[in-house]
Parts: C-alpha cells; sequence; structure tokens
C-alpha cells in the first residue's frame, strides 16, 4: 500500500507570467529564427521567430498542455508561445520536482471529447505527491529512458537522411563514375536506359471480399491496405482473408511484388510504396507491380522511392477531393535500368543502410515499451525506487 498523498491539479499549480504578449500566430511563424516557437502540435518545436519581445524565459521549466491535442511537453529552454489555445503548467515547486510533475501528466488517461476543453478534464485530475526526494529520483529514471529514446530518434533520422542522400546518387551516378546522360527524369550513367513499368512489369489490381461474411476474415492470406503501407518492406499486415475470400473478392500477388497506393487521400501528401516479401492480397485502393525477369524487385522499391516525388507529380484529385494515381500513369511511368549486376550491387547497398535504421527502430519500439512500464509501475508506487538500481 503506498503512503504517497495526491494533489488536485488545479491545487498543483501557481500563478505564472505567461500571457498574450508572449504568443504569435501561426502566420507569422517561421522555418528559420533566433527562438524556437512551441504550441500544442505534435512537433516538439512549430517553428521559429524573431521577436525578442515574446520570449518566455522566465518561470521556467513550464510544462505546456494542449485543450485540443492533449499533448503535453515540457520547456525549460527560452521559447516563444503559439498562440492557439496552448495551456501552459507552472508546477508548484514546493510540492514538485517538475520533471517529475512532467511524467505524473503523461501517466494520466484523457479521453477525447472533441476539438477542445481537455484542460477541463484535466483540471479534474489529481497527481501523485511522493516526498519530493523520491519523486526526483523517479525522475532521474524516467529521464534516462527518455533521453535513450532520444538518441534513437536522432540515429533513425540521420539514417533516413543518409538513405536519401545515397539513393540519390546511386540513381544519378552509378556505381563506376562513368559519365551521365540528360533524361526525361534526370541525370543517369551513360549506359543505363530509361524505361517505362509497362516495358518490364505487369500490374494486379485487388479488391474487398464481402465483410457481411466474417468466415472470409478467419483466413492466413495477408490482405493489404494503404493504412499498412508504413514500412518499406511487408512480411506480414495487419488483416488476414481465407482462400475463398481471396478467389470471390481479391487476388493474390507474388512475393516480390512492388506495391504501390493509387487512391486514397495519403496521396495528397506522398505515394507509400513497399515490397512485398510473401505473397499477398491487396484492396482495391492499391496496384501490385510485378516485375519481369530483367528487374529486380528491390532495385524498383528504391527507383520508385528515390523517384517518389516524380510519381508524386502524377497524383489527380477530382472535384470532391479524392486523390488518384491512375493505373495508366503508373504504366508509362519511366525509371533507370542498369543491368541486373548493378541492379543487385545498388539494392544491397541501400538495405545496409535500411537494415540499421530498422534496428534502431526496434531500439526504439522497446524502449517505448519500457518507457511506459516504467511510468504506470513507478506513478503507482507498484514499483519504488528502492526497488531499482539508479
Amino acid at each position: 500500500m503506498s503512503d504517497w498523498q495526491t494533489c488536485a491539479v488545479p491545487d498543483s499549480l501557481v500563478k505564472n507570467k505567461v500571457g498574450r504578449q508572449n504568443q504569435i500566430p501561426a502566420k507569422e511563424i517561421v522555418e528559420v529564427g533566433r527562438f524556437p516557437v512551441v504550441d500544442q502540435g505534435q512537433k516538439f518545436v512549430a517553428g521559429y521567430c524573431d521577436d525578442e519581445s515574446k520570449v518566455i524565459n522566465f518561470d521556467l521549466p513550464l510544462i505546456i498542455f494542449g485543450d485540443h491535442t492533449r499533448c503535453f511537453k515540457y520547456v525549460d529552454f527560452p521559447f516563444v508561445l503559439g498562440a492557439d489555445g496552448t495551456k501552459v503548467l507552472l508546477p508548484n515547486k514546493k510540492l514538485y520536482d517538475p520533471r517529475f510533475y512532467y511524467f505524473a501528466l503523461l501517466a494520466l488517461e484523457i479521453p477525447s471529447r472533441g476539438y477542445n476543453r481537455h484542460f477541463t478534464i484535466l483540471s479534474e485530475r489529481s497527481l501523485p505527491l511522493p516526498p519530493l526526494p523520491e519523486q526526483k529520483k523517479i525522475a532521474h529514471i524516467l529521464s534516462t529512458v527518455q533521453r535513450a529514446i532520444d538518441a534513437q530518434e536522432r540515429i533513425i533520422q540521420t539514417t533516413t537522411e543518409l538513405k536519401k542522400a545515397l539513393m540519390h546518387k546511386l540513381f544519378t551516378e552509378g556505381l563506376r563514375n562513368e559519365p551521365q546522360k540528360q533524361t526525361e527524369i534526370g541525370p543517369v550513367p551513360e549506359s543505363w536506359a530509361v524505361v517505362p513499368l509497362s516495358d518490364v512489369c505487369r500490374f494486379q489490381s485487388g479488391g474487398t471480399p464481402s465483410k457481411k461474411n466474417p468466415e472470409f476474415w478467419e483466413g492466413a492470406i495477408p490482405w493489404v491496405s494503404p493504412k499498412d503501407m508504413k514500412r518499406p518492406r511487408l512480411t506480414d499486415v495487419e488483416d488476414h482473408i481465407s482462400q475463398e475470400a481471396l478467389e470471390s473478392g481479391s487476388k493474390l500477388a507474388p512475393a516480390g511484388s512492388v506495391f504501390v497506393v493509387v487512391r486514397g487521400m495519403i496521396l495528397a501528401k506522398t505515394v507509400p510504396v513497399a515490397l512485398a516479401e510473401v505473397p499477398m492480397a491487396i484492396n482495391q485502393d492499391m496496384k501490385a507491380i510485378v516485375p519481369g525477369p530483367k528487374l529486380r524487385s528491390d532495385f524498383l522499391l528504391y527507383a520508385l522511392e528515390a523517384l517518389r516525388e516524380n510519381l508524386f507529380k502524377k497524383v489527380g484529385r477530382s472535384g470532391h477531393g479524392t486523390c488518384t494515381l491512375m493505373g495508366h500513369e503508373v504504366a508509362a511511368f519511366k525509371i533507370p535500368l542498369p543491368d541486373l549486376a548493378v541492379q543487385k550491387e545498388i539494392a544491397s547497398s541501400i538495405q545496409n543502410l535500411e537494415r540499421k535504421e530498422e534496428l534502431h527502430d526496434e531500439k526504439r519500439a522497446q524502449l517505448h515499451d519500457l518507457f511506459r512500464t516504467l511510468l504506470h509501475e513507478l506513478m503507482t508506487a507498484k514499483t519504488r525506487v528502492h526497488e531499482l538500481a539508479v
């Protein structure tokens, strides 16, 4: 049984000096500037501004709470506040270590009630109030895990940028420093061809088996829809269908197919592509590109990634806002084509970086799981800090 007290959120706060004079409207936020702007959005820093008169460099650290987003941010550096309903919380430092206070807020469950007024729900909650020395130890443990997560995220970001740069270099310069030629898709090595996908691939469409038959959705065949297109390689997905469902409402694409989303609102932002490493079925918003004997699947995947901006330009938007990548546009889309040996070497070089990115993504996921477990255990006193090696 915990010997901790609790404290209602309104009683845990003291008045802070932040006001409208420290806020900046969204239209005045720029990409580069002297002072970071923090608002309630998912990004920690929304942008920058140069107006020194708006800078908050007092009462730090502060906790930012999104009345719309339910997002908490711990801010311990001078910043400017976004003027979008963001709430600024200053914990009573006689009661709370600020970092512990932030973690205690993260542990709260605040259900969504629509676009705003989540601060009302927050104000009805109570927080654990252990002794300050124990608060500091808890905050130290959770901060250590959080820093490890941040380190993995920086590695992933760097690796992603390196992969993008490597793809650009390999698909424009090749491997042998040979002379380049200008083509309609940009510079490529002189010995490479440039071909439409229809010359070296075949295409398959998909479909959705009837949702009215639950037995259709109890099979072992992976069924891919746009929501699954978050990774470059797919070995399994969320939904599965039966053989009967496949025969009545979809079609199996072979392993080595490269999937591309051809309809949906995601196409307003990007064109997702992914390589199927096992046979999979797809829904009607997808297209399967099946390479022929002159084209490696992994090379096709990376060619489409490297030329994603070109593919994105082919997306059309209907009068009611639906985004579509027409089948004839996919078939006519042109890619560079070296010989198979070069394709293999290029794909291998890129996949090495991809594997590094996946490794660190797995480490980040494990650390996130550890953080959530520790947050719950420590904030409910199920695990006490004297039981852990600090």
